[in-house]
């Protein structure tokens, strides 16, 4: 069979539509023909003419003689081509010796494959890379040359090589050209058009029918419908569109039509052969009919050739002979025009016709009805006509199309089967051949889905009766497979060409079907349809398709799997070949040359290198993702063990090259880090490529290993570790260098946190994001040695900030305690309360903790806590995903249900880690933040505004010093922390500086000292005060909750209600409350207050400007007059009085002194005597 060229055609007919072009755009003057001027194309054959004297004509501006352009065309034919005079210096032109005519179509088969000398190569990189003598090269190094034998030059344009086993037909003994053929089908096709009696008009003919038919409707509109001329009008659009895409001009087509019409009319309707058909038009087609004297000699000399090759196989040697010399006459130019008459030649051609007749008339071989004798003697040229016709389905313009008419023209190619021996079965299989040969020009997918279709056809079809399987089986063909010759009939040799084909591409998929899948699908299909043993199918006998689970099917995808992987494996090896060639000459200064190669892992790494391991595993991994998602989905519809075959083969393969490098691991160095990730990247998706079988199926591959692991968990894991211990020596060196240069400024005006705690977790990130990079195999141990790490690292620089927070007990002035009496003597010298200086280190570290900088720490603390979190997300996220790829550390014995319990405990374990370190974490940061607010409260009143608060507030009188005159500066000191504080925060400090006034406002009631002492009077503008207070932190619904501030204040309404009371009513409830104090000096100094408790009453009584007050505390307390001490508020930070032993202790906001502590003893005993007193007299005033 021959194969078209579709670009010939196509270049061939853009070769006549430009011609015809440049001669309709009155470029030409005039155009001159043998019968004279003309301005009609139909008589001119642009395929014989020469362009260059065209394009010469028009630059002139002359006459355009068709004569001559045919003279200049064929002696432009006779001469080798050749292009501009520039490229014959550079040889890329040469000239043919040969005629390439007769050398019929170019050889099908790939040429010999040539090995590489490797030998050459290897000794060339050797002396290259100064390969130390006397070494012996290393492991890798000669499995990767002994892997790199590469035979053949990987075939890039996987779909576009035409590579098809060819189905030869005999020879044909003419040496038939494609255009002959192409030619002597459409003759073929239009002269069983004719004889079928299928109405044909010209366009001349067509024209004078139309008018015809107007003047006929006119008269008589009834009797003459259009529906009548529809069958006429539609025969004639399918004519014409045969006869453009069988590429034959209207001249030609009108001469041929015009004798077969004439050949018809004179011969009853009935079947006509090839030989007749020749004979015919032989006899009625002159050389006046045609527009040049070589164009009718090629046509007769086709004639003769298709007699030849119809008629030289008669048996009968005088018969043949006289055949043979007939037909040399007939090509004889000067003997059969010039010597012959016509009625010679009549004559002759009635002899050969006789013997055309004699053997046509021969019973056929098989009894099938219709059979002639040319079906089976001539069939080597039927079949390659019948081809040309179906070609004829294929669009000129665009080689992958098939045009609209195509249903009709297949239709009417069944008029041909009588004459060219073609059968049902017989035009699937062709058509199905030519489908696919046109699949593989043009890679239009559809074409193999149309060819797919008809081999289903041909597969699926009964036999009529054994004389049609006969005859079928006497259509042999030689077909060329593995360098032999084997003798097949026709239909196999068909589909063996096409699985031929299929197979060659599937033992490389992984090349040729590259992003390809449905592609793949298609030719697996294909292949595994034409490729069936039982491809001609019997009566009854029928083709298991998809899904099949016969030992033919499976057996052929199992050695698609296993060729195309050596394949792939061929050309990773001669990959990993040149990546151990670079890597040598990008190291050789470095270490030992060949040395680097294997044991490279205690090597230096050396910038932009890639060690050939990870360029493997890069390679391979390649190959894993598209059996995962192209080829395995594919292939298990027929075969499911195909992914387990893969997967386990390349992880042979990659483990053989693997195991000498690891053996000499002993540190993460660059290289060893790549290496390994690569070899656990690559293993982790080869078990996904073989469980994604194991899901599927109930494999017993699915209840144990795939394979032997790779050992990597056993060699990284120690190392892993000490890498970690490394990182917490590093990461606390870095924060307390951090912590040391941190001056508590924000770091910017949206965030405001230090910048060390920023510096701090991004050291923490970078350990982090170094660990999981490492993308190796891990377990619980190595994520609690990083939490471990993280842990210790945050909790020092948290113990580094909360160290430096002074204790409030410096916040608190100390009084004594007195009874109200006013000053009878005002110039008598009266005491002054002793004052105890600061040490220098306390007042120092007082200043450094301005209220500035402890926003700073608050804000770094709530930093801290967000960080965590994200910290924790990060850290869980990539856990789990490194967990979810790994099944290291699983026995072999561990099913899939067993697993999945260890995964769940293994979770439990995690959480329980987290727990213990970034909770823990988050805790200790929550505590230093309630601590440090707190500690901001207290220092905002206790020292900031202690002058204005705490000495000036009521003192010698609460009509005098209002809290008006304080609320400014409590508006500023709010406003800024606000200003500086995060806002999730911000609540929580702006309450604690609430609670911290409160106290204040407690102390100013109970232990203001000398100057200070409350009437009734006082009470209520004191809980005016208070009222005005809580609204501003209240702020109109933008401060604190109404609700939080009522609560925080009840306390000190409460103990202005006591101000309020009867001074008895507070006496009884001092001797009630004081049967319950407690002898042990050493409880708690911050114990709470609470209303009834004889610490609250004594001082109530203390501050309560009331006579009878006094005279109660003078008489059983001996307390000294409050008119004996003259109170000056000092600058100093703190006061220490020597008069602080009272009756009570301090509350929970304030502290005794250690001088006090000798005479508690002592009033706690006279108070519990008074109280004894008090119950058995009468008190009198």
């Amino acid at each position: 069979m021959e194969f078209s060229n579709p670009m010939l055609r196509k270049y061939r007919d853009d070769r006549r539509r430009l011609l015809e072009f440049v001669l309709s755009s009155g470029l030409i003057k005039e155009i001159r023909t043998p019968a004279g001027p003309t301005t009609s194309f139909s008589s001119i054959n642009f395929d014989s003419i020469s362009t260059d004297y065209v394009l010469e004509c028009i630059n002139s501006g002359g006459v355009l003689d068709v004569s001559q352009a045919r003279k200049r065309y064929y002696d432009e034919s006779s001469q080798p081509i050749t292009f501009l005079q520039m490229h014959l210096r550079s040889g890329d032109v040469y000239y043919l010796h040969s005629d390439p005519i007769s050398m019929g179509s170019p050889p099908f088969r790939m040429p010999p494959p040539m090995a590489m000398n490797h030998a050459d190569f290897v000794e060339l990189s050797k002396s290259e890379t100064n390969y130390p003598a006397g070494k012996k090269s290393p492991s890798l190094f000669e499995e990767t040359r002994k892997n790199c034998q590469v035979t053949t030059v990987p075939d890039l344009n996987c779909m576009g090589n035409t590579t098809v086993l060819s189905a030869v037909l005999p020879t044909l003994k003419t040496g038939f050209s494609d255009d002959d053929l192409r030619e002597s089908a459409y003759e073929v096709f239009l002269s069983c058009m004719m004889f079928s009696r299928v109405e044909i008009y010209s366009t001349e003919a067509k024209k004078r029918e139309r008018s015809a038919r107007f003047l006929g409707v006119l008269n008589n509109r009834r009797e003459k419908r259009h529906v009548e001329h529809e069958s006429p009008d539609r025969n004639l659009k399918i004519h014409e569109t045969i006869r453009m895409q069988m590429q034959i001009s209207e001249a030609t087509d009108t001469l041929i039509r015009r004798r077969l019409t004439q050949f018809a009319s004179s011969k009853p309707c009935g079947d006509i052969d090839v030989p007749q058909l020749s004979l015919a038009l032989l006899t009625g087609i002159l050389r006046t009919d045609f527009p040049s004297e070589k164009s009718y000699i090629h046509w007769k000399n086709r004639q003769a050739n298709v007699l030849e090759e119809l008629l030289s196989s008669d048996h009968n040697k005088n018969r043949k002979q006289m055949i043979g010399a007939s037909l040399a006459k007939i090509r004889n130019p000067e003997e059969w025009d010039l010597k012959m008459s016509p009625s010679e030649r009549s004559d002759f051609l009635l002899v050969i016709r006789q013997v055309a007749l004699a053997l046509s008339s021969m019973p056929g071989r098989f009894g099938i009805e219709g059979e002639t004798y040319y079906w089976t003697t001539g069939y080597h040229l039927n079949i390659r006509l019948y081809e040309k016709i179906l070609c004829s389905v294929f669009d000129i313009l665009e080689d992958s199309q098939i045009i609209e008419e195509s249903e009709e023209i297949l239709e009417l190619t069944k008029l041909t089967w009588s004459m060219l021996g073609i059968t049902q079965k017989l035009h699937h299989a062709l058509f199905a051949w030519v489908l696919f040969q046109q699949f593989v020009a043009t890679e239009d997918m559809a074409l193999l889905d149309y060819a797919l279709c008809e081999v289903d056809k041909v597969l699926s079809a009964e036999m009529c009766d054994d004389r049609e399987v006969a005859y079928t089986n006497s259509l042999t063909s030689s077909t060329f497979s593995n360098g032999h010759e084997m003798r097949l009939s026709l239909m196999q040799s068909i589909f063996l060409s096409i699985s031929s084909w299929c197979d060659s591409k599937l033992q490389d998929y992984h090349l040729h079907f590259s992003k390809k899948k449905l592609f793949f699908e298609r030719v697996v299909t294909m292949a595994l349809s034409a490729g069936n043993e039982d491809f001609v199918p019997h009566i009854n006998s029928e083709f298991t398709g998809v899904g099949t689970s016969s030992e033919f099917v499976t057996g052929k995808i199992r050695e698609y799997v296993e060729k195309s992987l050596d394949a792939a494996c061929r050309r990773v090896s001669f990959v990993l070949y040149l990546a151990v060639i670079n890597f040598c000459d990008c190291n050789h200064n470095k270490v030992d040359l060949w040395s680097q190669v294997t044991y490279s892992p205690s090597s230096e790494y050396i910038k932009d290198t890639i060690h050939p391991l990870v360029t493997l595993a890069n390679e391979l991994n390649l190959i894993v993702e598209e059996d995962l998602f192209i080829f395995s989905p594919v292939l298990s519809q027929w075969y499911r063990e195909c992914a387990m075959i893969s997967a386990k083969k390349l992880h042979q393969f990659y483990g053989e090259r693997l195991k000498p490098f690891l053996q000499d691991v002993t540190c993460l160095t660059m290289d060893v880090r790549k290496v390994l990730s690569a070899a656990v990247a690559l293993e982790a998706c080869l078990i996904k490529l073989h469980t994604s079988v194991c899901k599927e199926t109930k494999s017993p591959s699915a209840n144990g290993p795939a394979f032997d692991y790779f050992p990597i968990a056993e060699i990284s894991g120690p190392i892993i570790l000490d890498w970690i211990v490394a990182q917490h020596e590093r990461i606390l060196k870095w924060t307390a260098r951090a912590f040391e240069l941190e001056d508590w400024e924000p770091l910017s005006f949206q965030q405001k946190q230090a910048a060390s705690a920023v510096e701090v977790f991004r050291i923490i990130e970078e350990t982090v994001d170094q660990f999981f990079e490492f993308s190796l195999p891990m377990d619980i141990t190595h994520l609690q040695a990083l939490l471990s790490v993280i842990f210790h690292s945050l909790d020092a620089y948290l113990s580094k900030m909360s160290i430096q927070l002074v204790e409030k007990k410096f916040f608190y002035p100390s009084t004594p305690l007195t009874r109200y009496k006013e000053a009878a003597f005002p110039i008598v010298k009266k005491k002054v309360v002793e004052h105890s200086i600061l040490d220098d280190e306390v007042h120092r570290q007082l200043d450094i903790l301005a209220t500035s900088k402890l926003c700073i720490r608050l804000n770094t603390y709530r930093y801290i806590q967000k960080q965590i979190t994200v910290l924790e997300d990060g850290i869980r996220k990539s856990w789990e995903a490194i967990t979810s790829c790994r099944i290291y550390g699983c026995s072999a014995e561990m099913t899939p249900g067993t697993l999945g319990t260890s995964v769940d405990l293994n979770d439990e374990s995690v959480t329980e880690l987290f727990v213990a370190t970034l909770d823990c974490i988050r805790d200790s940061a929550g505590h230093a933040i309630k601590r440090t607010c707190d500690f901001l409260g207290a220092k905002i009143v206790f020292w900031d505004m202690r002058d204005s608060f705490l000495f000036n507030l009521y003192h010698g009188g609460v009509e005098g010093n209002r809290l008006d005159d304080l609320l400014p500066q409590f508006d500023s000191a709010l406003n800024n922390v606000c200003r500086l504080i995060d806002e999730t925060i911000r609540d929580l400090v702006v309450s604690s500086i609430y609670k911290a006034s409160l106290e204040g406002f407690v102390w100013l009631l109970l232990d203001g000292g000398p100057s200070r002492a409350f009437s009734d009077t006082d009470i209520s503008m004191i809980e005016e005060d208070l009222s005005v207070f809580e609204d501003l932190f209240v702020a109109n619904g933008e401060g604190l909750p109404r609700s939080l501030i009522e609560e925080e204040s009840k306390f000190v309404h409460q103990i202005l209600s006591l101000f309020s009371l009867q001074t008895q009513s507070v006496i009884q409830m001092l001797m009630e409350s004081s049967e319950h104090i407690s002898v042990d000096t050493t409880s708690p100094r911050y114990a709470p207050r609470y209303l009834g408790d004889a610490e609250t009453l004594i001082r109530v009584l203390c501050h309560k400007k009331d006579r009878e007050a006094s005279k109660f505390l003078k008489r059983h307390y001996q307390l000294p007059p409050s008119s004996d001490y003259g109170e000056t508020p000092s600058e100093d930070s703190s006061f220490h009085s020597p008069l602080l032993a009272d009756i009570v202790k301090r509350s929970a906001s304030f502290r005794w002194s250690d001088k006090s502590q000798s005479s508690f003893k002592f009033m706690k005993k006279k108070l519990q005597e008074a109280t004894w007193d008090i119950k058995h007299v009468t008190w009198s005033k």
